[in-house]
């Protein structure tokens, strides 16, 4: 057996801190009209960190994260996906709206040195921030963590934080764990069981970068949660912030004064940050130790320091957050209900939903094209569970834990959902594409040893 997860295991501490932040690198895309079409050639690749430290990455086209896409709703996207790897691959783009058979989902795979063709419209109504990562059969987890992951933005041009010019700042979040080698760890037994934790957090595939903003400035951070496991519980050093966004896009008005904020794993949020303090001065963004319940003594996830904020020369105007930000209609009362049940432990018991773990061909559940259903997601296991649901998005409704049920505070567009040990969400849904659909916890090692199922949309 290795080493437990979030124990340091090689030279991974080496990788120096405090570089200047960087984007993630544009996805260079050939425009005509509304048509985008852009080449993603997933392939090994050795990516120096620093101090002599230069391990073999998988990677799309060449970078970690891989470039971003960033496009218009209303846009037409064509995207080449060129698979260099040793394994069958695909690319899934999570929580986008996609037709099935572009979904990218384990039943489509693409063999090593072939190429796919995605293409897909985006839909009135789908700007947001998402991203873009692999999801062959069984080895979704693997090629995650050695890099495959890159952020897909859509926009929306009546954005009232884009008219206000507020600056964009993305935020990938990676973890890695490297070898005495140098080289990217393989997954221990604990991993297998609690999900890969590595030991240094990356962000946009630097080390606690430097970012510089004026006392004033607000900068819109679009925040990803890409790693296998990680909880993300975030901290900007006790300062305020605002949440905007989540996983579907904008919220209807912002959520000011947040001090504390929980990404599980494949989450996203935009927050609006406000600099201040004199020239100088500094501020840790942060995650705090989150356990979600990990088995036979998993470290679960470690505190660390994310990027270092620092107030630079100058002063800007002030910032008038705008007090709404989009409509969001709420969906109908359902006409259909579902129960869904996490189960498993990983080593007494398989993970499985329903009692049965994923089998590649096989129908799980049915659903109607166009129908509101009711889904009451049940974690009847020991840890945290993010569940996520391919092709739509949904608003989860309640939350009901030792009896007792909590209506959701506000309504808000999500695809991935994190349940409590021992907790029912509930939320409602609605496919309006026909196809089969994945549903899964997004521990992407749960996802790969079965906790994941089909729904045939008809």
């Amino acid at each position: 057996m290795g080493m437990g997860p979030g124990m340091p295991v090689g030279t991974t501490g080496a990788i120096p801190t405090g570089l200047s932040f960087a984007p993630p690198a544009l996805a260079s895309a050939q425009r005509t009209a509304n048509l985008v079409e852009i080449t993603l050639t997933a392939a090994p690749v050795t990516i120096a960190l620093g101090n002599n430290i230069a391990p073999e990455f998988w990677a799309f086209n060449g970078s970690i994260p891989g470039p971003t896409i960033d496009v218009n709703e209303g846009d037409r996207v064509r995207i080449l996906f060129r698979n260099r790897l040793p394994q069958d691959s695909t690319v899934h783009w999570h929580g986008l709206p996609v037709p099935a058979a572009q979904d990218g989902n384990p039943m489509d795979p693409v063999a090593p040195g072939t190429d796919r063709l995605y293409e897909f419209s985006l839909p009135a109504g789908s700007a947001g921030t998402y991203w873009y990562h692999p999801h062959p059969h069984r080895t979704t987890h693997e090629q995650v963590y050695r890099g495959l992951a890159g952020l897909f933005i859509v926009r929306d041009p009546r954005d009232p934080l884009a008219l206000a010019g507020v600056p964009e700042v993305p935020l990938v979040v990676t973890d890695l764990r490297l070898d005495g080698q140098g080289r990217i760890a393989p997954n221990t037994i604990m991993d297998d069981i609690n999900g890969r934790i590595g030991d240094t957090l990356l962000v946009n595939g630097r080390r606690a970068p430097r970012l510089a903003i004026r006392a004033g400035e607000a900068q819109r951070w679009r925040v990803l949660n890409a790693t296998n496991a990680r909880y993300l519980d975030l901290s900007l050093g006790g300062r305020a912030f605002a949440v905007v966004a989540s996983d579907g896009g904008l919220l209807a008005a912002p959520v000011e004064g947040v001090t504390r904020l929980l990404l599980a794993p494949a989450e996203r949020a935009e927050l609006v940050v406000v600099g201040s303090g004199a020239p100088g001065s500094v501020t840790t963004l942060e995650t705090f130790a989150y356990g979600h319940g990990m088995m036979m003594g998993g470290f679960g996830s470690p505190a660390q320091v994310l990027l270092t904020l620092e107030t630079a020369a100058g002063a800007a105007a002030a910032f008038a957050m705008p007090a709404a930000l989009r409509p969001i209609a709420a969906l109908p009362e359902a006409s259909a209900a579902r129960r869904i049940v996490l189960s498993g432990d990983g080593m007494m018991s398989a993970f499985a939903i329903d009692g049965r773990a994923f089998e590649m061909g096989r129908v799980d559940a049915v659903s109607r094209r166009g129908e509101v259903e009711r889904w009451e997601v049940v974690n009847a296991s020991f840890m945290d569970h993010p569940f996520h649901v391919h092709g739509t998005q949904f608003q989860v409704v309640s939350r009901t834990s030792g009896g007792r049920a909590t209506p959701e505070p506000r309504l808000a567009w999500k695809d991935t959902v994190n349940v409590l040990p021992g907790e029912t969400v509930a939320f409602l849904v609605r496919q309006d594409e026909a196809g089969l659909r994945m549903y899964h916890c997004h521990i992407l090692e749960h996802e790969d040893a079965g906790m994941m199922g089909v729904l045939s949309v008809t």
